[in-house]
């Protein structure tokens, strides 16, 4: 989808269109100023000289995405809204709005899926679907079929999204952001050399930051120059799994099906504070924020339908260092009670004398919970479910603890 999450904004706002707009942070005093400014006007009437701008924000949030014309000023998103303010300062700010996110989001894919059903779920704005056996899927090699998937969701939801059309899902995500927004981009087994090759390897899902500077460190910028390496050279550089990755991946090579239905790993939510949060000084407002991130995440859990045996805590320190621990329970849970208790339990095991600028719950070991009610009379299964779940590495160990919120 393009600009997902703002593109759903401008249908509220309308008078937005054109304009640069940033979407990020939770929503503050200046936003509910607004709205009780104008009760009873139309949001599409509300004046855009009313609506709050970045250039005013204070705080730590960061941007979920902005408009294309908000991307011109190199704002982007996981940027922090601080930052974004110096560089386009004049970008309107609104709020993020997840309830209404996730209701578009099931909207366009319930258009895909009456087209076309074997549909990979990527998040809330992204899919792959497999074109092979829809009737029409080859048809101007793609092309036809993509643009029937644009007009549906359009007159569905009103949204556009771009289309990558390939053999496999490695190039179609590729394709997708060459021609966006609204596009369709085709890329043919013979098109490896034009297309991709001339682009930065950095491109290629599955390069990260490191990987990358450890490939421009071998003058290696390219995936075209990537390509060219054997694949002997890349394991002895990159190890045997992922230099044998990089060489079939330049190569265009993917042999992964489009997946209809996926198990998720883990769930977890997390918070950043507008300001530095002391365990001590601070305890009562971190003690607050903890139990409604345990809440919150409870009532995911519940709502898709899954319990969880590993509780864990994720805490970003005031030099950014970052601890991670975890607690596995002998039984599955879903509530935020015991959510609480066991993460409660994590916390005792980290330093808590610096200051605080991230707070994080994680639930993992996953089962679900129809399978977990129905196994709970047959030991057997039981025992399956509750053989030892794999424990997370704890960082940063430190005997000190200190008083707990």
């Amino acid at each position: 989808m393009d600009a997902f999450y703002a593109s759903v904004e401008l249908l509220r706002y309308p008078q937005l269109k054109g304009l640069p707009v940033v979407i990020g942070g939770s929503r503050r005093a200046p936003d509910d100023e607004l709205l009780a400014r104008h009760a009873g006007l139309p949001l599409h009437e509300i004046p855009v000289a009313e609506f709050p701008l970045l250039r005013d924000y204070v705080g730590r949030g960061v941007i979920t995405t902005a408009t294309y014309p908000a991307r011109q000023f190199g704002v982007g998103s996981a940027m922090g809204l601080m930052k974004a303010a110096r560089l386009c300062p004049q970008a309107i700010l609104l709020p993020v709005d997840f309830a209404e996110y996730r209701r578009f989001s099931k909207a366009f894919k319930d258009v895909i899926l009456s087209i076309a059903p074997v549909m990979e779920n990527r998040g809330v704005d992204e899919v792959y679907i497999d074109f092979t056996e829809v009737p029409g899927g080859q048809r101007e090699g793609g092309r036809v079929l993509a643009r029937l998937i644009q007009k549906s969701i359009f007159e569905a939801t009103g949204l556009t999204c771009s289309v990558g059309v390939a053999p496999n899902k490695l190039l179609a995500k590729m394709a997708s952001e060459f021609n966006k927004p609204n596009g369709i981009s085709i890329v043919q087994p013979e098109d490896l050399q034009t297309l991709i090759w001339p682009l930065a390897c950095r491109k290629l899902n599955g390069i990260g930051p490191k990987a990358d500077a450890k490939l421009k460190g071998l003058d290696i910028e390219t995936l075209g120059q990537l390509a060219a390496q054997s694949l002997p050279w890349l394991v002895q550089h990159f190890g045997k799994s992922y230099g044998a990755w990089l060489h079939a991946a330049a190569w265009g090579r993917d042999d992964k099906p489009v997946v209809t239905q996926s198990e998720p790993v883990s769930m977890s939510r997390e918070t950043t504070f507008d300001r530095d949060l002391h365990a001590v000084r601070d305890r009562q407002e971190l003690g607050a924020i903890f139990t409604d991130l345990c809440e919150r995440l409870a009532e995911d859990l519940q709502r898709k339908g899954y319990m969880g045996r590993t509780v864990g805590i994720k805490l970003r320190y005031d030099d950014f260092r970052i601890a991670t621990r975890d607690h596995t329970l002998a039984l599955p849970v879903d509530d935020a009670a015991a959510l609480r208790q066991a993460a409660g339990q994590c916390l005792k095991r980290v330093p808590l004398t610096r200051r605080l600028r991230l707070l994080g719950v994680r639930v993992g070991a996953l089962v679900r919970t129809r399978e977990w009610v129905a196994a709970a009379g047959d030991p057997l299964a039981r025992e399956l479910l509750l053989r030892p779940a794999p424990q997370t590495s704890e960082q940063d160990a430190d005997p000190y603890t200190a008083s707990l919120f």
